[in-house]
């Protein structure tokens, strides 16, 4: 009996399990439980009010939803307008991205080059924090050691229970700094203890950018190009923020809600983000391209390409999944701004790559996909490439690896999980506790000789 609850003998509980914890779908609809907190239309249900991100894709039109294109707002500016500015001057502008997406608004030239100084200053760890929590327990996963990184800072905050905002301001500037350095050595630690690979562990250069900093550590040479640096930092600007539904957004709004300090608030959307349906999609397309490149001969051939993309509908390719990866989202129609943004520099970043013509293959995957979506699915739903369809193939022109895809991902959108929890100490003032209706029979407790 001592061996009952073995890993070998707890599979003989499964089907235990699964005959208690599965509730019948049928269920749902009668009680009218908004499963994935999503309406019957798809649209997401109003649960929270924010400044912070305005997604939009469609519009509502006497009970129809009506395609548009898309438009990504931080703080109401515009994305696009964001973008044009900040490389109109020839400059990086995540640092400029942050600073909005914290405090509101757009900073003045001595505010942004404060800022980035401040930024500059705090991305070195403290003391031996690299040695003693990331080198000695390496993790085969990145994000769980983003996870563990993130909540040992706590302590080595004195103030890590004060949630006024000026602390939580300066522990977000902590964090926003220190996740490049964190994500870096985390890999570096993989690379060596689980690769076989040398260890690099390069400091962090104050005056650089994140883009620069982040490129900087995790190659082993410390080199990278000027137009390297640019697109990674766009592709920092377009993941910094998504509105307040989105997974880890709203798990901050949780957790923050619960009164609880910062380090376990950004530890919890770290844990989400690592999620495959949510932080993890990029590595999904690039995966999928790269199966298609393996079995399509031509990939300038519109046929075989469009005979490929139909099998992985008809769940015979890939994964068996039956996704596009990359094509369609949860609020984006006619088009995701995040992905006509990087497509372009894509283009620029493939020429200096010597890629144009895997460029050219992702740029006819997008093109023929509605057509092919609409006569195998038939539903009419309007798609789009996302963010993501792209964004792991830049990924791998920089020569990352993708499993810092979704890591990557975390060092932009620290900025805003900081920003909702501040939103949330400032206005929410109410725990979240939305309503779950127990469905279970009563039954009569029995005596341990009577079971």
């Amino acid at each position: 009996m001592k061996d009952r609850f073995n890993i070998k003998h707890l599979n003989e509980y499964t089907d235990l399990i699964n005959h208690n914890s599965k509730i019948p779908l049928d269920l749902y609809e009668k009680y009218n439980v908004k499963r994935g907190l999503r309406n019957k239309d798809g649209t997401g249900v109003l649960v929270g009010l924010t400044e912070i991100g305005d997604v939009h894709g469609y519009i509502m039109e006497e009970g129809d939803k009506i395609p548009v294109n898309g438009r990504l707002r931080y703080r109401g500016y515009n994305v696009k307008n964001i973008v044009k500015g900040f490389q109109a001057c020839g400059r990086h502008g995540f640092e400029e991205t942050a600073f909005l997406l914290l405090f509101g608004d757009l900073p003045k030239t001595g505010d942004l080059e404060d800022f980035h100084d401040e930024l500059g200053k705090r991305r070195q760890l403290p003391g031996s924090f690299a040695e003693d929590m990331i080198l000695k327990a390496p993790s085969s996963n990145i994000m769980n050691k983003l996870a563990r990184s993130v909540l040992a800072m706590y302590s080595f905050d004195e103030k890590a229970e004060d949630n006024s905002i000026p602390n939580v301001l300066k522990q977000s500037m902590d964090l926003i700094a220190q996740f490049p350095t964190f994500v870096a050595y985390a890999f570096q630690a993989k690379e060596h203890y689980f690769n076989g690979k040398s260890l690099y562990i390069h400091t962090p250069i104050p005056s650089l950018s994140t883009a620069e900093n982040l490129l900087l550590m995790i190659r082993p040479d410390k080199k990278f190009t000027t137009l390297e640096a640019e697109v990674l930092d766009l592709a920092l600007v377009l993941h910094a923020e998504h509105g307040g539904g989105n997974n880890s957004a709203f798990a901050t709004h949780v957790v923050s809600s619960s009164g609880t300090d910062t380090y376990s608030a950004m530890a919890a959307a770290v844990g989400s983000l690592k999620g495959p349906l949510h932080g993890g999609a990029a590595i999904r397309v690039r995966g999928m391209m790269e199966d298609l490149m393996e079995n399509v001969k031509d990939w300038s051939d519109e046929e075989e390409v469009t005979v490929y993309l139909e099998a992985i509908l008809r769940k015979e390719r890939f994964d068996n999944r039956g996704l596009i990866y990359g094509m369609g989202h949860a609020v984006y129609t006619i088009s995701d701004p995040r992905a006509v943004l990087l497509k372009a520099r894509a283009g620029d970043l493939s020429k200096e790559a010597d890629r144009t013509e895997e460029y050219n293959l992702y740029c006819l995957v997008e093109r023929l996909s509605q057509e092919i979506f609409d006569r195998i699915k038939g539903n009419g739903k309007r798609i789009c490439a996302n963010v993501d369809f792209f964004s792991g193939f830049v990924y791998s022109m920089l020569n990352i690896p993708n499993e810092l895809y979704t890591p990557i991902f975390a060092v932009s959108r620290i900025t805003g999980w900081c920003a909702h929890r501040i939103e949330e100490i400032v206005s929410g003032g109410r725990i979240i506790r939305p309503a779950y209706k127990n469905v279970s029979s009563k039954k009569d407790y029995t005596t341990l000789s009577e079971r």
